[in-house]
């Protein structure tokens, strides 16, 4: 008797939330989609896997905000002004950042705490530790959406659904079409981030070796075969007080972050290497003698997954081009942070990585149709799964650029719920009126 290699798994689960709005994950996309819809006056749920807020930026490690300013406007104005002052207002900016900075090096546990507290002002219900595991979809629409706790299964009946997840889970799961790395299905590497005390940052400083600067005997390191990968490019310690900071070291290539066997290795390879960045650090650089590693981050850092294929995708020409788009949600800046793909191809570039930047005060539009799937009739997406090419991806992928399309998804989720409409039945004009008036850098609406 041959042994099946399938089961048929049903059950019935009872409907937990009935809501006007569900948001897939609590990364910075997700809270920015959550608050902003509640915002409007709808009734959201979250459901995030972590037992914190704040994906990457908090469970992640990567202690860093990306640029929230084009260095004369704040584009990521909204959701990211609100956390941009909360940080700063409770003690949550490194040492080595101030009000006026276009990025932001932060403490990722006083902002799991500001996230919190956000949330809370606005009555935004959510579940910490709640996986979304499935839903149910007929003909482009979503009627439930299935979650796992520790408590069970349940299901969240929601009039328009927000996917968050980072990897665009929910849209695929839906019938989404997407798209994964370049031509040949590569992808930026990931990172595992860790957490590090010892730091002499000002002796750091004054040897040549603080931020950015810490790849600077990477090349002596590789040929003295200290480092089993030899990765040339290491973008370093960040510095989040006043003698530690967070590691954004090395890179995990080949890592698919859809894939639970592939982040497995990931994490176990990670692990296994830290040791020779330690050693390396105390090695080669001054300032970081006394070196001592204090924790893994709880999640990988993923750069690039799915890219979700919507109603329109923004190119790498209408990056270059400054473009504008009539139905415009808002604009960024951030360069085009390309990682290398390869151990080969980091080796043979003249640089660790790609960062095109636009000149200071110039930025590119976001259109609402990146965030609507094709085929989807009551999904939207917002953060690095948007419809982009890989090289937009490699801009918008980062924290402020999540908040403006989250809050740009949240607040056209609570319009198509309000209207009982779909996602391409609201008034564009409106939607955008709606966002300018809640913060949003739109500087076309009147």
């Amino acid at each position: 008797m041959t042994e099946s290699k399938t089961v048929e798994f049903n059950r019935r689960v009872p409907v937990r939330h009935d809501v006007d709005v569900f948001v897939a994950g609590g990364g910075p996309a997700g809270v920015a989609a959550a608050v902003a819809a509640a915002r409007q006056g709808a009734s959201v749920f979250l459901a995030e896997g972590e037992i914190s807020l704040g994906g990457t930026g908090t469970s992640g490690g990567v202690a860093m905000f990306c640029v929230f300013t084009d260095g004369v406007n704040f584009v990521a104005d909204g959701v990211g002004r609100m956390i941009y002052d909360r940080v700063f207002e409770c003690g949550g900016a490194s040492p080595a950042s101030h009000r006026g900075d276009r990025s932001v090096f932060f403490k990722p546990e006083v902002l799991k705490r500001v996230y919190d507290e956000l949330l809370a002002d606005e009555g935004v219900s959510y579940a910490l530790a709640t996986h979304v595991i499935g839903l149910q979809a007929e003909d482009g629409r979503v009627s439930h959406v299935v979650c796992s706790g520790k408590s069970g299964l349940y299901a969240v009946r929601a009039g328009t659904y927000v996917d968050a997840t980072g990897d665009g889970d929910l849209c695929v799961w839906a019938g989404a079409r997407y798209e994964k790395g370049d031509a040949h299905g590569l992808m930026q590497p990931g990172t595992y981030v860790s957490l590090w005390s010892g730091v002499d940052w000002e002796r750091a400083e004054a040897e040549g070796f603080g931020v950015w600067k810490q790849d600077g005997r990477l090349k002596d390191a590789i040929a003295d075969g200290a480092l089993s990968v030899p990765d040339p490019s290491m973008p370093g310690i960040l510095p989040t007080s006043s003698q530690s900071g967070h590691g954004v070291i090395g890179h995990l290539f080949g890592v698919d972050g859809t894939d639970e066997r592939s982040l497995t290795e990931a994490a176990i390879h990670g692990r296994k290497t830290i040791g020779e960045y330690e050693s390396y650090y105390k090695t080669y650089l001054k300032g970081y003698e006394n070196l001592e590693l204090i924790a893994m981050a709880a999640r990988l850092g993923i750069r690039e997954t799915r890219r979700i294929t919507g109603d329109y995708v923004l190119t790498e020409d209408d990056y270059w081009n400054r473009a504008t788009f009539d139905d415009e949600i808002g604009r960024y800046c951030y360069g085009i942070d390309m990682h290398a793909r390869t151990l080969e191809e980091a080796a043979t570039a003249s640089e660790s990585f790609d960062n095109s930047w636009l000149p200071k005060g110039e930025s590119y539009g976001i259109p609402y149709r990146t965030l609507t799937p094709a085929g989807l009739q009551n999904v939207l997406v917002a953060g690095r799964c948007i419809s982009v090419d890989q090289k937009v991806l490699a801009s918008v992928r980062v924290m402020p650029g999540c908040f403006i399309t989250g809050q740009a998804a949240g607040v056209a989720a609570a319009m198509t719920a309000e209207e009982k409409t779909d996602i391409r039945g609201i008034d564009v004009k409106e939607l955008r009126t709606r966002l300018a008036d809640f913060g949003a850098y739109l500087p076309n609406v009147t």
